[in-house]
């Protein structure tokens, strides 16, 4: 059987979030599924870390990009001699007219809750087509409960046509390593946007003497506040904006941290915390959305609006080698629970139920 999938967010260079969902799908789709037939498809050639091309796995680049969702993908699907049995979007954008089955992916719906921290622009592309996707698509994946309830709740879909795929992290790069970095410091990894909560949290490492914070992550939209926040706070010094950090390095960093402190106001999943117990971290997050959910037992929960809250739990991982102890060991268990490939074959069944293809052999799978 044929399967489309819409590449574009997996063919970037720096990739977070649902860029690094969709480019880690399509590589363990290619890598467990040897019976279907595929095509990805991309506004440009495929980058080098993808996939190569064999029988059954091919790319297609297709025009104009700036209207891929509803000319491009549109008018590649209608034009098809062969059509596929289904498209999967691993984004929340589904070709807006399609002949065949639509899989949507939608992330999270923060945007329906924090509108005033989201550009107009993009806010009004994601009510939209968000709404549109979730309507219209044959078959939902998303990344965690709490965002199928979101869901459910926002757009009235049922609860049978919403599956739950948890993403994965690189077991590979992402592990402890015996050399740590001799500077303590927290770090704290991902978009620099408002909703993460950045300014918060760097109002609690104000408070705390000594402790330096590392910030990786490249900037999304209204961060410049956040830029300013360590001169305003009289802690230049000690916060250090390293932009979007290699696998590799970012491994070394997570390594040499004292603590991983995610304080978002709303998460659809968070794979960087996955990301810091892997590394054998302890783990500081948010008690709201889904991130109660992926840390479990294994970290500590701040109320994200609460700088008391956040400074107590940093200073208690500061000073507490037992306590740091007993949460990189539980974080590290938490972690094994989660892979890309657990989360490619939970999509490929869904492909099998939408489209009634042929199920992947297990044998294929390494």
């Amino acid at each position: 059987m044929k399967i489309w999938i819409d590449g574009y967010e997996a063919n970037v260079i720096q990739r977070l979030g649902s860029s690094q969902v969709a480019f880690e799908l399509i590589r363990h789709f290619e890598k467990i599924d040897k019976e279907n037939d595929y095509i990805i498809l991309l506004p440009a050639p495929p980058l080098g870390d993808l996939p190569k091309e064999r029988q059954g796995w091919k790319y297609k680049v297709l025009k104009p990009k700036r209207l891929w969702t509803r000319i491009a993908l549109p008018l590649a699907l209608y034009t098809a001699t062969k059509k596929p049995d289904l498209i999967f979007s691993p984004t929340h954008y589904i070709p807006r007219f399609s002949p065949v089955k639509r899989i949507a992916t939608i992330f999270d719906l923060s945007f329906l809750h924090f509108p005033e921290m989201f550009i107009k622009k993009d806010l009004w592309q994601l009510k939209n087509w968000t709404k549109f996707s979730a309507e219209n698509a044959d078959h939902i994946i998303t990344i965690s409960n709490f965002s199928k309830q979101d869901i459910i709740s926002q757009y009235k879909i049922d609860k049978n046509n919403i599956t739950v795929a948890y993403p994965g992290f690189d077991s590979e790069k992402f592990k402890v390593k015996s050399e740590k970095l001799k500077d303590r410091y927290i770090i704290y990894v991902g978009t620099i946007q408002p909703r993460k909560n950045l300014i918060r949290l760097m109002e609690a490492v104000a408070r705390i003497e000594g402790i330096k914070l590392i910030i990786v992550g490249k900037t999304g939209w209204e961060y410049e506040e956040i830029l300013d926040a360590p001169k305003r706070l009289g802690i230049e010094d000690r916060v250090k904006f390293l932009g979007y950090v290699a696998t590799d390095k970012l491994a070394n960093l997570l390594n040499g941290a004292t603590a991983f402190v995610l304080p978002s106001l709303w998460e659809g999943f968070g794979i960087p915390v996955l990301e810091a117990m892997a590394c054998g971290i302890p783990v500081i997050v948010s008690n709201v959305s889904s991130l109660p959910e992926v840390v479990g037992k294994a970290g500590l929960l701040v109320d994200p609006y609460s700088v008391d809250q956040i400074e107590q739990a940093i200073r208690l991982l500061m000073t507490d080698a037992k306590l740091r102890q007993k949460y990189s060991k539980a974080g590290l268990a938490q972690s094994q629970n989660f892979s890309w490939e657990k989360m490619a074959k939970q999509v490929l069944k869904v492909f099998e139920k939408v489209g009634g293809l042929h199920s992947y052999k297990a044998s294929n799978a390494r």
